[in-house]
This record gives structure tokens, C-alpha cells and sequence, in this order.
């Protein structure tokens, strides 16, 4: 069995694959000061019943990708690993200015997009930030676009207005809100979404200049079951697209 790992800002997702078949997954949170012994006390807890043949991560926290390494060292040393850095074998090109600078998590979701969905696409993964990655029809990442993602907006504004605070974002009863919860959820939940359509528009637009299918645009991340109802331009929405982009590429790679 496969485990798949993927480490957020904010949470770490973690599935175990039995061939192609995601059977089960988990929700953690991140911390960048756990050591490599306590991360392994964590996954111990969570995968000890299943027989690992295999490993696959990606990581935008350097800090916890480092303590990673190292409790793979000590404990996984007998099961095959890929990390997705560079000098992996993706077979997605990366079509920017420095792909250095590429958040693996956005490779992985574009190989784990065209895969399941074809091209073009734009992949919508609502989670520490809002990513917009932009898939050619051939597989190619094109670029895309980057925002503040919902939680750490709701937060900056409950810290930052003495008079408004964090409230439970679900959707309200209207977008005329009566009362300070719900016109904060109005303007979270009908806002972001907002955001969401007015950018996949822009890039539909944008790449029509090219390709003449228009694309796919796929949601995923935590936060995206808030924008699914409320948002125009979404068409799919994949949870665990993260995890099968970690299964193609360690396919690819053992």
C-alpha cells in the first residue's frame, strides 16, 4: 500500500492507496516545530496497521520537508520514496519564468488534473492561500495566479477591526446580511466567490487567445465545499486530487 502525504501550510493531508483505490485518508495540522521522531509517533499512530510498500510526499514547509527526511531515514528506510523536488520525474513541463519557484503541491495537482480531467484546466485548490494553476491541453503548466486564501483573510480582518471578530463560515441566509455574522459570512463566502469567477473568467479569456476548448476548472483543498454552491465557474470538484498527483508521480518514478 501506498501512503501519500501532503504538507500544507496549515494541515497536512495524509492517504493510503491500495492500487488506484484511495481507501482511506487523514486530516492533521502542520506544526514546523515537530521533530522527525515526533512526526513518526503521529503517522505511527494513523498508518501503523498497514503494510507500506511505498511513499510518496510533497511539502511547501521546508522545516517540516527537512524533519521528514529525517524520520524516513530512521524509520521508512526500506520502503521506496518520492519526495516531488526537483530531479523528479513528473512529466509535467513547466511552462514559467523560474520553475524553481513552483509550490510542488501545484505540479502535483496539474499532472493529477490533466490525468483525470484533460486540457485545458484551471485547478482552484482552496486552502493557506487560494491557488489558480493553469493547465495546458497537452499537460503543460502554464502559470497562474495566487491569493489570500479564506481563513487567513477572516482572520487579518478580526485582528485588524476592533469591532468585528471570526465567525463560522457557512453560507447565510441571504447576501443582504442583517447582522455583523452574517454580513461577515456574506461578504467571505459571496466575496470569494466573486474572486474565484472574476479570475477563472480572466484566464478563460486569456487562454481562448490559444487553445479553443474551453477549460475544465476543477476545485480541491479544504476549504472548497464553502465556494462550491455559490460559485458560477466551477465544474468539478476532486477532494483528493493532491493524493492521486502523488500516486501518478511515484508510479512514474518506481
Amino acid at each position: 500500500m501506498l501512503l501519500t502525504v501532503d504538507v500544507g501550510n496549515t494541515n497536512t493531508v495524509l492517504g493510503i492507496f491500495e492500487g488506484e483505490n484511495l481507501t482511506q485518508s487523514w486530516r492533521v495540522k502542520t506544526d514546523p516545530r515537530n521533530t522527525a521522531d515526533e512526526l513518526w509517533l503521529q503517522y505511527e499512530a494513523l498508518v501503523s496497521e498497514y503494510d507500506l510498500t511505498g511513499l510518496a510526499i510533497c511539502s511547501t514547509v521546508p522545516a517540516t520537508l527537512r524533519e521528514l527526511r529525517r524520520m524516513i531515514a530512521d524509520y521508512f528506510e526500506d520502503v521506496p520514496t518520492t519526495i516531488v523536488e526537483p530531479g523528479i520525474k513528473t512529466g509535467v513541463p513547466l511552462l514559467v519564468d523560474n520553475p524553481k519557484e513552483i509550490g510542488s503541491d501545484r505540479i502535483v495537482n496539474t499532472l493529477a488534473a490533466h490525468t483525470l480531467f484533460g486540457g485545458p484546466a484551471i485547478v482552484v485548490d482552496f486552502g493557506t492561500s487560494t491557488n489558480f494553476d493553469v493547465v495546458s491541453p497537452t499537460g503543460e503548466f502554464l502559470g497562474g495566479a495566487l491569493a489570500p486564501g479564506i481563513e487567513i483573510s477572516v482572520e487579518a480582518l478580526a485582528a485588524r477591526a476592533a469591532q468585528l471578530r471570526k465567525v463560522e463560515l457557512v453560507l447565510p441566509k441571504s447576501v443582504i446580511g442583517k447582522n455583523t455574522v452574517e454580513a461577515l459570512q456574506s461578504g467571505t463566502i459571496f466575496g470569494f466567490a466573486g474572486q474565484v469567477d472574476g479570475l477563472v473568467n480572466r484566464i478563460t479569456e486569456e487562454l481562448a487567445q490559444s487553445y479553443s476548448d474551453t477549460p475544465t476548472v476543477v476545485a480541491t483543498g479544504g476549504l472548497a465545499p464553502l465556494i462550491l454552491g455559490v460559485s458560477e465557474t466551477i465544474d468539478e470538484h476532486e477532494p483528493d486530487l493532491t493524493l492521486i498527483g502523488l500516486r501518478l508521480i511515484h508510479e512514474r518514478n518506481q
